[in-house]
């Protein structure tokens, strides 16, 4: 019993000096913060020596294989519309006669022409007509029918009558073709001077300033009652006139006719027109100078016989 209890007493003496020497806290806590602080300097001291570079990347394979972007077709437009059939278009193709700025008297007759061509894809027929549009009528008609046919591609002389204003000055008309259904297109115009030192006037140029027609009829052999037509020139003064006739069959070649002052000359011209000839014909004068003008034409009948 004695031996048991000076053991205890030297196992508790063995236990306080064991308590006196061993660090305060937590053992498990001290070895693990001493561990960590330990690996801090370290790694500290490799930083400091890692010399400063940029960094170098290298490429990782995609997780998942490389899918190509769609294409898209640029969207599909509407048709552009088809130009709708070109019916009805004309294109000017010169002044027959009084062309732009031509002086003329006052009050003075005189008959404007132009020469137009069919662009368009429709014929035009004597249910077209050429109407006043605007600007200075110069008592010309409001609407006047064309006198025939005139196809795609082909050219018309159109003509007018008119009277030149009684003031002077610069005078423009306009003027338009009408078609059947009424609808207007291709515009062209007239201009003159007027000036009292004009065609019409003896102290002005030299020109015709008028021109008239008869109709009557001959027999000759086998041809009787066929159309003679006459025409009387009038000139303003002295000079050479040079005209021919035009016909619906087509014109006639030039003559001369001399004028020794202002007053008017006659011609003459004979057609024999069998009576089977077809449709309306008609027959006029043409001035080749010094005017350059048409002076109209008048219609006429056929040969009795043959």
């Amino acid at each position: 019993m004695r031996k048991f209890s000076l053991l205890l007493a030297g196992m508790a003496v063995i236990s306080a000096i064991l308590a006196c020497n061993l660090p305060s806290g937590n053992p498990d806590q001290q070895g693990s913060d001493a561990i960590m602080t330990a690996a801090a300097l370290t790694v500290q001291a490799q930083l400091g020596n890692i010399p400063s570079a940029t960094p170098t990347f290298t490429s990782v394979p995609a997780p998942f294989p490389t899918v190509p972007l769609p294409t898209f077709a640029p969207p599909t437009l509407p048709p552009s519309p088809t130009p709708t059939s070109n019916c009805d278009n004309a294109q000017f193709i010169t002044d027959v006669t009084y062309p732009d700025n031509t002086v003329v008297a006052p009050s003075t007759n005189f008959t404007k022409t132009w020469r137009l061509k069919n662009i368009g894809t429709c014929s035009w027929t004597p249910s077209y007509a050429v109407v006043f549009f605007s600007g200075d009528q110069m008592s010309g008609p409001s609407a006047q029918a064309l006198t025939g046919n005139v196809n795609p591609g082909q050219t018309i002389d159109i003509s007018v009558n008119l009277t030149s204003p009684a003031s002077n000055g610069t005078k423009v008309g306009y003027w338009k073709l009408r078609n059947a259904a009424g609808v207007t297109f291709a515009q062209f115009y007239v201009q003159i001077k007027v000036d009292s030192g004009g065609g019409g006037s003896s102290s002005g140029p030299f020109a015709v300033i008028h021109v008239t027609y008869d109709l009557s009829t001959f027999n000759e052999g086998s041809y009787t009652g066929c159309p003679i037509v006459t025409a009387h020139i009038t000139t303003n003064g002295a000079g050479d006139v040079q005209y021919h006739w035009v016909r619906s069959d087509g014109p006639e070649s030039v003559q001369t006719l001399h004028f020794g002052s202002a007053t008017t000359k006659n011609v003459s011209e004979k057609w024999y027109l069998g009576s089977g000839a077809p449709g309306t014909q008609w027959l006029g004068i043409y001035i080749d100078s010094p005017n350059h003008q048409d002076f109209g034409h008048i219609n006429i009948n056929k040969c009795t016989t043959p």
